[in-house]
């Protein structure tokens, strides 16, 4: 299975929605997109919605730790939501939870982040 990956600026927030399997496979690729995507536009905050990704490994994990931390740089925020049972498992093994929000939908994320107007 592929990955899919479609991403929508709202003002300053850049919010990713994923579809497929994020693994060593597909995660250099997505890496760069996300990095080109915030670097080349004004993006302080990100939202990822995992509401299709049907699997993710630790590479993913990465991929999601290191756009965080480049958020953060930024002073920007960074939640995720609609996250699978199987993946939101592997998250919460991870302990990511412990620095960074989930929410509901995409519409509960960007609120929570205090970022709709």
């Amino acid at each position: 299975m592929n990955l899919h990956v479609d991403m929508e600026h709202h003002r300053h927030v850049l919010i990713v929605r994923l579809s497929g399997e994020l693994d060593h496979h597909t995660a250099d690729h997505v890496r760069i997109m996300l990095d080109d995507a915030i670097t080349k536009r004004q993006t302080e905050h990100l939202v990822m919605s995992l509401k299709n990704l049907e699997f993710m490994d630790s590479s993913g994990l990465g991929v999601i730790l290191g756009r965080y931390k480049s958020i953060k740089h930024k002073g920007g925020k960074m939640a995720l939501c609609d996250v699978k049972p199987q993946v939101y498992r592997l998250l919460e093994m991870s302990g990511l939870f412990k620095i960074m929000p989930i929410y509901e939908n995409e519409g509960t994320a960007l609120s929570g982040l205090e970022v709709v107007s």
